[in-house]
């Protein structure tokens, strides 16, 4: 298994009691769906290695307690402090329509139906009160807040994102004077 086949779930953040168990910063929308994990892989070294999950507690927030197979103690949980976590892509379901995950579209081209290309999608930064598209046109970084309605079509196969920004952002953007 390989970094590209995979999604980044998250981060091994800290340690969670003294008998081996870890809690895990997930980087998603909804924790409670991993909750049922078996396995992950952790990035270890640059080598993707699978570790299985013996229990799985739900906590607050965007964090959840493990206990991994094989990880009895202290010393063994400090070892995967930091340490990256993924799962295949495979396990995720298929989303249709504007639907998208923000990992899928790294790297998509963006079209604004005013503007045409404004760059590819960088990056999605996933603030809590607004998830923003950020991509880079005629170098300048524009960031684009997502909303319901501003993702027109994904054209999946070419990799285009086909957007409808709020009218006059892109300009507050791409304008020389300020």
């Amino acid at each position: 298994m390989t970094i590209k086949d995979c999604f980044y779930l998250g981060k091994i953040a800290k340690l969670h009691g003294f008998k081996g168990e870890v809690s895990l910063f997930l980087d998603v929308t909804n924790p409670s769906d991993y909750k049922d994990l078996e396995s992950v892989y952790i990035d270890v070294d640059g080598v993707l290695t699978p570790f299985f999950i013996e229990s799985v507690k739900l906590k607050n927030k965007n964090f959840i307690a493990v206990k991994f197979q094989g990880v009895n103690d202290e010393s063994s949980a400090q070892r995967l402090l930091k340490k990256s976590l993924y799962l295949p892509e495979e396990i995720l379901p298929n989303l249709k329509g504007t639907q998208f995950y923000d990992h899928e579209i790294i790297g998509f081209k963006v079209l604004d139906d005013m503007h045409g290309d404004i760059g590819e999608v960088e990056n999605v930064i996933d603030l809590a009160a607004n998830p923003l598209l950020q991509t880079i046109c005629k170098g300048k970084e524009v960031l684009v807040p997502i909303f319901d309605g501003l993702v027109q079509k994904i054209d999946r196969k070419n990799k285009i994102l086909y957007i409808k920004a709020p009218e006059g952002l892109i300009d507050l953007y791409l304008s020389d004077s300020i």
